[in-house]
């Protein structure tokens, strides 16, 4: 495939250690192994995704990004204490009231990737519920003046957003890559594809499960295998962004028992991009395409 763009296609996270969908025996060979380090083997990019939870010690960061060869990049997914603050008092007690310390300590995770030309986005995403009203732009606002000196990327999920054509001026005026995803469709959701707005292009492929979207666990809910029809039309949108854009993220969400590196392999095969053949457990993908057939699942 030849672009203007320098493209990066991985997963969001890479460790999937326990329940049903782990991806021990599915992407990851039994025995104790550095699951980063093996991950990189296959793709060039990965988003963090415990950073939302909490910002991850700058040590770890530093291990993991002497971990990767050249080249690869990571995406860090803010702080929930950011973008969820109701998410945010569940999880502590505490109201998410942002202090300049809290944006200091999520810099300094930042630094080793900085430091080793590892970072490669920030990701903010926020909830369905956040609603294009004057607050929430104020809120986008200060998170690019906070962290305007790294790729921004910015994930909204309400129709709202994309159902006023001054939204992408906003995030352009910003500098901020409006994400798109692809995800089931409801009537409050975000349009299918939304515009270009800014020198980076970002995609996330949360899978189509609608069956258990809202009330599947954080495991279920992304059990979702794309076909190879739908790998074309996500290649397409790739291909079409990466025109626009000087680096284009994709990264599957669909993460149950390792269909998004299935998929982002699949992808990469779409675009015409240098892949390696994953090498799979044959006999736990073959009882598992039975499985799937008898349960109409993809």
């Amino acid at each position: 495939m030849s672009s203007g763009a320098n493209i990066y296609i991985g997963t969001s996270g890479w460790s999937y250690p326990k329940g049903e969908g782990t991806w021990k025996g599915y992407f990851y060979p039994a025995g104790k192994i550095n699951e980063l380090e093996y991950y990189s083997q296959f793709f060039n990019t990965v988003e963090i995704n415990s950073s939302f939870y909490r910002p991850p010690d700058s040590g770890f960061v530093y291990n993991w990004a002497k971990r990767v060869p050249p080249g690869f990049l990571f995406a860090v997914k803010l702080w929930q204490k950011f973008t969820h603050p109701k998410m945010y008092r569940e999880a502590t007690g505490e109201d998410a009231v942002i202090v300049q310390s809290d944006v200091d300590q999520f810099k300094k995770c930042l630094e080793p990737l900085v430091k080793y030309n590892k970072l490669g986005a920030l990701l903010a995403q926020f909830p369905p519920s956040f609603k294009n009203d004057a607050y929430a732009r104020q809120i986008i606002g200060a998170v690019a003046k906070a962290f305007g000196q790294y790729p921004l990327a910015v994930e909204l999920r309400h129709r709202s957003w994309s159902d006023d054509e001054s939204t992408a001026g906003f995030l352009r005026e910003h500098n901020i890559a409006w994400v798109q995803i692809d995800e089931p469709k409801f009537g409050t959701s975000v349009a299918a594809e939304v515009p270009v707005t800014a020198n980076m292009a970002y995609f996330r492929f949360h899978g189509r499960n609608a069956k258990d979207w809202w009330t599947g666990d954080s495991e279920t809910r992304y059990r979702y295998l794309y076909s190879p029809e739908e790998i074309t039309g996500l290649a397409d949108r790739v291909r079409a962004a990466s025109e626009k854009v000087r680096m284009l993220f994709a990264f599957f969400n669909n993460h149950w028992q390792a269909y998004a590196p299935r998929n982002a392999n699949d992808l990469k095969a779409a675009l015409q991009q240098p892949f390696q053949q994953i090498p799979m457990n044959l006999e736990i993908v073959q009882d598992k395409r039975d499985t799937e057939k008898e349960k109409g699942v993809r």
